[in-house]
């Protein structure tokens, strides 16, 4: 079956055999999550651009037990989210986050202002999240400073996501609509 005849639904394209199935059947499910953490992906590109990334952003990291504090929109001095655990938020780690919404890889001078942001603030680790991370320059240097900044690109936004999505306000998720699906895994020689 074709990646077209999965996407266009039932009964539009060729049908598929029994044994086809089972010959591609784990390859057909990585397809089909693939596919949605793909359309996903490029619904967040679209809806949530510039200080609206950022805004999911902090739902996400207050979904997760933060406490945030989210930049105005307009020019943010180097970062878009502060946020700490705790009640009032004064828990360690102390986050200072970056979002770039752009698709471009983001240059290692962004990386390297993060790091002046957090050194300035205090701040215990630094979040660097760009849709275009995964190709970014910047990748390299992140890896020499493991223990203090991570960059997060598209698809780990994503996966963070689904981690928290049913603790994310109402409003946020009527903006990304999601709906969680479940499949069967099947052993090796094990029938339907």
């Amino acid at each position: 079956m074709t990646r077209q005849a999965r996407a266009e639904g039932p009964g539009s394209g060729p049908q598929v055999g029994p044994g086809e199935l089972e010959r591609g059947e784990e390859h057909l499910t990585t397809d089909i999550e693939r596919l949605a953490r793909d359309q996903i992906t490029a619904h967040i590109g679209r809806r949530f651009v510039g200080h609206d990334l950022a805004r999911l952003v902090a739902a996400v990291l207050e979904a997760e037990g933060y406490v945030t504090k989210l930049s105005p929109p307009g020019p943010d001095a180097g970062v878009d989210v502060l946020a700490a655990r705790g009640p009032l938020g004064f828990e360690r780690p102390h986050l200072c986050v970056q979002v770039k919404s752009s698709t471009s890889p983001v240059d290692v001078g962004v990386f390297r202002a993060l790091q002046g942001t957090m050194a300035t603030l205090k701040a215990d680790q630094g979040l660097l999240v760009a849709g275009a991370a995964s190709r970014s320059p910047s990748r390299g240097e992140a890896g020499l400073s493991f223990f203090s900044v991570r960059l997060q690109d598209a698809d780990a936004l994503v996966g963070a996501l689904f981690k928290v999505y049913d603790r994310l306000p109402a409003e946020l998720q009527a903006e990304l609509p999601l709906k969680r699906m479940w499949g069967l895994v099947l052993e090796e020689g094990e029938d339907v």
